[in-house]
């Protein structure tokens, strides 16, 4: 019997998929370690999602990979994913760790599939007090306090700080209470796309045929008079001639 190979890879969007496990046993295998099953036109395969941590992702994809290497499963598992070969990470941006995650974020929001995901996403920079944004304004404005702790000559330097920290501040008073409307994002077309399909299939099945119609003016009493000739014009009816 041929080696079954399964591959499990961190995509770009930042989410963990295994493929090739078109059998039970190795779909049993990772849904038991943590993976979630799609069944769809694109076939089988399971993934974590976006927001599972670094950690979790790690060992829940460490684990899955041991499992089915048990049960004779080949298995193509990156460096990045095995606990057991994984290397200190490293951020892509070097010493700018804080940079590197808000490109993550990014990445995570131009994958989001549905409002839901996009709103979970958008919520790691307008959360109001653990948010990105807000940790950006709180550091605008340490720094202009600490240049006027540090040289009170240099005001103006603090006050250009002060006054970023307040248009940070704008940009979180506009976008408040956006995260209900980012959930919905797409279920009005979705809706309206299924009453629109609804709507042209029951006009379709109460349209009347034009043989049926026809059949029906046929049989009218007096339909003899109304039928047009072959020229296309309905025949005159003359009085008597005086």
């Amino acid at each position: 019997m041929p080696t079954r190979s399964i591959t499990i890879k961190s995509e770009f969007s930042g989410s963990v998929v295994a493929k090739g496990a078109t059998d039970d046993l190795s779909a049993q295998l990772l849904r038991h370690a943590g993976f979630q099953q799609i069944d769809d036109w694109h076939g089988r395969r399971h993934r974590l999602p976006t927001t599972t941590p670094l950690a979790d992702k790690v060992a829940i994809a460490t684990h899955a990979a041991e499992m089915l290497r048990a049960a004779r499963y080949e298995v193509d598992l990156p460096h990045s994913l095995d606990t057991a070969r994984m290397a200190p990470p490293v951020h892509p941006l070097g010493p700018y760790a804080a940079g590197a995650e808000l490109l993550r974020i990014t990445d995570r929001i131009r994958a989001a599939e549905n409002g839901a995901d996009l709103q979970q996403e958008v919520g790691h920079l307008l959360h109001p007090e653990h948010g990105a944004l807000e940790r950006v304004r709180e550091a605008l404005e340490a720094v202009g306090e600490q240049v006027n702790a540090l040289d009170e000559e240099a005001y103006a330097l603090a006050d250009r700080f002060g006054f970023a920290s307040e248009f940070v501040s704008s940009a979180q008073s506009e976008l408040i209470d956006s995260e209900a409307e980012l959930r919905r994002i797409g279920t009005a077309s979705e809706v309206h796309s299924a009453a629109r399909t609804l709507r042209d299939h029951r006009g379709a099945a109460l349209a009347t045929s034009p043989a049926a119609v026809k059949a029906e003016v046929s049989s009218a009493p007096g339909s003899e008079t109304a039928q047009p000739n072959a020229a296309g014009y309905s025949p005159c009816v003359s009085g008597p001639r005086r």
